[in-house]
């Protein structure tokens, strides 16, 4: 049991690609509960990124600093061993739905068992139940490209990081597809 004198250290793994307001509120609902959050930005073989970790870090940095207590690494190990390194007692998981805590309950039963690592996780809010990286940057593709319409699911800054990255790449399909 956590006393009140001791330093829990929470650490909030994903791949942040793009950061959401649905991490966000996760984010500041875990601030809440432990001394140190730490956003891990990871690196999942499974997923096709777009921004780049250092990208994704600096994404995220100036949505942090209303919480001192909270910052943001980029690892490429295991979690749980980024965990450790970063003295961290528990992972937080954001579940959005049935499925997602399908998946979370695997997980966080393999960094228990490999690495004695616990998992808190935390519902998301109604509003972000549907919000996902990988559908924002579908949506942009298929023609969301609505800056206004694409700030309903991530900040600012990140929206305006979304139109430069894709108009690129789709500027760069292009010139590709006249060669």
């Amino acid at each position: 049991m956590a006393t009140n004198t001791e330093h829990i250290i929470a650490v909030y793994p994903g791949s942040f690609d793009p950061v959401t307001h649905g991490h966000l509120d996760v984010i500041r609902r875990a601030a809440r509960l432990f001394n140190e959050l730490i956003i891990g930005i990871g690196r999942n073989p499974g997923k096709d990124l777009l921004f780049s970790p250092r990208e994704r870090v600096e994404l995220l940095e100036p949505l942090l600093t209303q919480w001192p207590h909270v910052r943001v690494e980029s690892y490429d190990c295991l979690t749980f061993d980024f965990v450790r390194r970063c003295n961290g007692r528990v992972l937080i998981r954001g579940i959005r739905d049935t499925t997602d805590l399908s998946n979370e309950l695997l997980q966080a039963n393999l960094n228990l068992t490999i690495g004695q690592i616990d998992t808190v996780f935390l519902l998301t809010r109604d509003q972000h139940v549907l919000t996902s990286s990988t559908y924002i940057k579908q949506i942009y593709e298929m023609g969301g490209g609505d800056l206004s319409r694409i700030e309903r699911l991530v900040p600012h800054n990140v929206a305006k990081a979304l139109a430069r990255k894709l108009k690129t790449e789709s500027e760069s399909a292009r010139d590709n597809e006249k060669a």
